[in-house]
């Protein structure tokens, strides 16, 4: 079953405003992830933690997970022979907080498509996502649903990084179609591979709203806003 490892620090620099659509002031922002070497720096980290059981590795995306309150956080996402690695890296201080490991044969569906609300909600949010299930008969308790903490949801949902218009490379690097592509031939194939008894083996792709189950979400509209979610530093304080 997927599983996390973690550990805390706490990193500090400098931020600017931010208005959309504009791939300067992003830079600035950003410029920790991305100056010249830091990513590099973070893939080298997290290959080093990448053993025999998950293989070897197919593709590298940044890109921002969105969890069921509507949250943005920044991830570094991997695909190798076996797994599917959803890391958390500190760029500024360059170290890794955490890794969820999901073993590609457990992945039973993928969906993508742009993101909805529930009629009543308050919230929204543009765009398209790739959400990625890996337990189809498994629903999120209720209680799991009202804890904006959760962290026992079957799926995970990704979406693009603000700075993929930055330049060729973070473009390539932050393209969740080709980040779907990949998942759904290497899922297959490790479904072939290594079937799992009891379960049923191929991966099921649909393209479909992406429903978020959230109503209320002043936590998320800050948060997004200021990009709490990500590697930046806030005057004397980092997140």
């Amino acid at each position: 079953t997927p599983h996390d490892s973690t550990c805390k620090t706490t990193p500090h620099d400098s931020t600017c405003k931010t208005t959309p659509h504009d791939s300067t002031c992003e830079n600035r922002t950003f410029s920790r992830t991305t100056f010249p070497g830091t990513l590099d720096q973070s893939l080298e980290d997290i290959k080093a933690l990448i053993n025999q059981e998950d293989g070897a590795v197919h593709g590298v995306w940044l890109m921002a997970e969105v969890d069921h309150w509507n949250n943005e956080k920044e991830r570094v996402v991997l695909i190798t022979d076996n797994s599917l690695l959803v890391c958390k890296y500190d760029f500024i201080m360059l170290n890794i907080e955490q890794i969820q490991k999901i073993p590609l044969n457990f992945i039973d569906r993928i969906s993508h498509g742009n993101f909805s609300f529930p009629q009543r909600s308050l919230l929204k949010r543009e765009g398209e996502g790739v959400r990625v299930f890996w337990d189809r008969l498994r629903e999120p308790s209720f209680s799991s649903r009202w804890n904006p903490f959760a962290t026992d949801y079957p799926f995970s949902t990704f979406t693009y990084h603000p700075v993929r218009n930055i330049d060729h490379r973070f473009t390539a690097l932050c393209e969740i179609q080709s980040f779907r592509e990949q998942l759904m031939e290497s899922a297959q194939k490790a479904h072939l591979k290594m079937p799992v008894p009891g379960k049923a083996n191929g991966v099921l792709v649909l393209n479909q709203p992406l429903l978020i189950e959230a109503y209320v979400g002043l936590m998320s509209y800050i948060g997004n806003q200021n990009k709490l979610g990500y590697s930046l530093a806030r005057g004397n304080v980092g997140f």
